[in-house]
């Protein structure tokens, strides 16, 4: 009794792109053997906007606006981590002042971002007043970054070895300031 002969093929499935309004879109080409995946390849382009795609054509100096656009919620981040990676290469020591200034910049952008989350997720839960509480105190963050950047959002602060300026005048006054608010009206 002999065996009835089956045919092996590979089937390639195209996975996405998904909607663009949802978030982290991404394309990937699989090949699959039966129910095994044995080879993906991402199509690059397709996540984040297509940043990874500008980003083929140009310098670091040239993408680093372009980071700013990866998350508008916690931009001082991206821009971190764009600027931090070639200093940590080219061990290239920034001054401590910067150094400063990066850490407080970064702090703010994390409790912004923190409250962005905060507010819209107690107006899920039902409660709408803690929701615009909770944005008053993200724009007072939003007019410290304004100050110092020229910018509130998609601020393009950070450059490769310190910050794009110093903070101007009377800035570290108006943030402890915020800082106090901030600590009075959340304890």
């Amino acid at each position: 009794m002999s065996l009835p002969l089956t045919r092996k093929d590979l089937m390639i499935v195209n996975m996405g792109p998904q909607h663009p309004s949802m978030h982290g879109v991404l394309r990937l080409i699989v090949t699959l053997d039966g129910e095994d995946v044995i080879d993906c390849e991402p199509i690059l382009g397709y996540l984040h906007t297509g940043m990874e795609k500008i980003a083929e054509n140009r310098t670091i100096i040239q993408y680093l606006p372009y980071v700013t656009r990866w998350d508008y919620l916690a931009t001082m981040f991206t821009e971190a981590i764009t600027v931090n990676a070639p200093e940590f290469l080219e061990n290239i020591q920034i001054p401590q002042r910067a150094s400063y200034i990066r850490v407080i910049m970064l702090e703010l952008s994390r409790i912004a971002s923190h409250l962005l989350w905060l507010g819209p997720f107690m107006a899920d839960l039902g409660a709408q007043t803690p929701f615009f509480y909770i944005f008053r105190e993200r724009e007072l963050i939003y007019d410290l970054f304004e100050a110092a950047t020229g910018m509130r959002m998609m601020h393009n602060y950070f450059c490769i070895g310190g910050v794009a300026a110093d903070l101007p005048y009377g800035w570290i006054n108006k943030c402890l300031d915020f800082c106090d608010y901030f600590f009075t009206r959340s304890c």
